[in-house]
């Protein structure tokens, strides 16, 4: 690793222990040539992974859209950047964990819809607006019902 002072080449590692999220390995070095001090990270390095669209086209994975679709729907609710990046998190597991390297966008929604109405019944329902593109009242109304239903029945369980 080269050193950002002197740009000696050669360093060693003095400490190396997992970062909270357990997804990379923190690593503290030091310069052989001047004696400084850096951190590193390593991470695995993930077989590309491809979202196949509704219309059959195929993109690149980015875990962005994730995020700015449930920030867009938890907008003004009480839900942190903590909570919104762990589901992130969460969802894009799940994504790798695919076998072939390919996943659907659908699937992506259902994990991320999964995720939301654990965490927030209203951004949910906003999230599955979008999602599911509803174009008349009658779709949305039918959507709040399922969710007032299950909600009602876990009630009764408890």
């Amino acid at each position: 690793m080269k050193c950002q002072v002197c740009g000696c080449m050669d360093s060693k590692v003095i400490d190396s222990r997992p970062t909270d999220d357990g997804n990379s390995i923190r690593r503290r070095r030091e310069c052989t040539g001047c004696g400084r001090r850096f951190t590193t990270y390593e991470k695995v390095e993930l077989s590309p992974l491809f979202v196949v669209k509704r219309d059959g086209r195929r993109e690149p994975f980015d875990s962005q859209k994730i995020k700015n679709g449930i920030l867009h729907a938890s907008n003004q609710l009480p839900i942190s950047m903590q909570q919104i990046d762990e589901i992130v998190a969460r969802v894009e597991q799940k994504a790798y964990a695919t076998i072939d390297g390919e996943v659907a966008t659908e699937k992506i929604g259902d994990l991320v819809m999964e995720e939301l109405k654990q965490l927030n019944d209203v951004a949910y329902v906003r999230f599955a607006a979008v999602y599911r593109k509803f174009t008349d009242l009658e779709t949305f109304m039918q959507e709040l019902q399922k969710l007032v239903n299950e909600n009602t029945n876990l009630s009764k369980k408890e």
